[in-house]
């Protein structure tokens, strides 16, 4: 990942919605840069869980926009998404044929296509890592590789999630607790402000810890009657994921 930098072309994450979230405001002069004429993408993700795949009727989704003039001295806020693998095995008690890796991948990729089948792999490579390492915690350094000013941060993970964390520099004397989930609530997935602006640059770690839990699947009752599986990153709710996903915003130096 290139932290807050976009190439020429590319659109900018400017904002991402999960359950439970709300409006967040900062006080400091600061927002996502919007051109005149600029196009607005808004992607949806539904699940239907709830409806054994049933279409659930029509979409009200709508999106108000907060604006103001920006002058020379607004920082122009990116968003800089902190990924780590999801490797979670079935739990003791649970068999079937999706307990497999590669079949769960397999599966994912049936439903979703290669770009997502394959970011299950992906991933651990971009972690450094070269093999799975099946169980409850991942995590994952990620290196800044451009100077930037850390705002806020969500965590999101989906119906399996227990606890997830970043953490700026760990192991050293100058280590930064700077998102802290200890108890993941699906359902409350809104954007935290930092208690103050945190500067990083290159040379600085960011590390994502996420902890998720087989043992929900049977407790949910949205995910009990679907058969175990080994539980990969994927779009579906009944698949997972582990993102701290932080507003920053790039320095010149």
């Amino acid at each position: 990942m290139k932290g807050a930098e976009v190439e020429e072309g590319e659109a900018t994450w400017a904002d991402t919605w999960a359950p439970g979230a709300t409006e967040t405001l900062f006080t400091e002069d600061a927002g996502f840069k919007l051109e005149p004429g600029s196009l607005v993408v808004l992607q949806m993700h539904y699940n239907l869980l709830a409806t054994d795949g049933r279409p659930g009727g029509s979409d009200r989704t709508a999106m108000r926009l907060r604006l103001t003039d920006g002058t020379p001295q607004t920082r122009e806020f990116d968003t800089f998404p902190l990924d780590a693998p999801t490797d979670l095995p079935c739990t003791a008690e649970e068999s079937g044929p999706l307990c497999d890796r590669a079949a769960s991948i397999a599966d994912v990729t049936k439903r979703f296509g290669p770009e997502v089948g394959g970011t299950a792999d992906e991933q651990l490579a971009e972690c450094g890592q070269s093999a799975p390492k099946p169980g409850d915690t991942q995590t994952c350094d990620h290196k800044v590789e451009a100077p930037m000013t850390l705002f806020a941060g969500f965590g999101h993970m989906h119906l399996l999630g227990r606890a997830i964390k970043v953490e700026l520099n760990p192991g050293t004397p100058s280590a930064k607790v700077v998102l802290d989930v200890p108890q993941f609530d699906f359902d409350n997935q809104r954007l935290v402000k930092l208690p103050s602006p945190v500067e990083i640059g290159p040379g600085d770690t960011l590390r994502v810890t996420c902890t998720h839990d087989a043992g929900l699947r049977k407790r949910l009752p949205q995910l009990s009657k679907l058969p175990p599986r080994y539980v990969v990153w994927g779009d579906g709710t009944s698949d997972e994921m582990c993102a701290g996903i932080m507003t920053v915003s790039p320095r010149k130096s």
